[in-house]
């Protein structure tokens, strides 16, 4: 039972879902998660950096109506 949940914490990290959002699903806390699964999302820093810089643009006038 326990590799099967491992399995899916594991899946759902790599599939970009946040810890904290990964913990509630499972029960776990996020240090124990982190603890646990921290190389999961050891490759993410690419991705997370490009939703950063994203989130940062405002869009143009033309993007607003205005």
């Amino acid at each position: 039972m326990y590799d099967l949940r491992h399995t899916c914490v594991t899946n759902r990290l790599d599939a970009g879902v946040p810890p904290a959002t990964a913990a509630e699903w499972t029960g776990n806390g996020v240090p124990v998660l982190l603890a646990t699964y921290a190389r999961c999302i050891d490759g993410q820093l690419d991705d997370l950096k490009q939703r950063i810089e994203g989130a940062g643009e405002l869009p143009g006038p033309a993007a607003t109506g205005v």
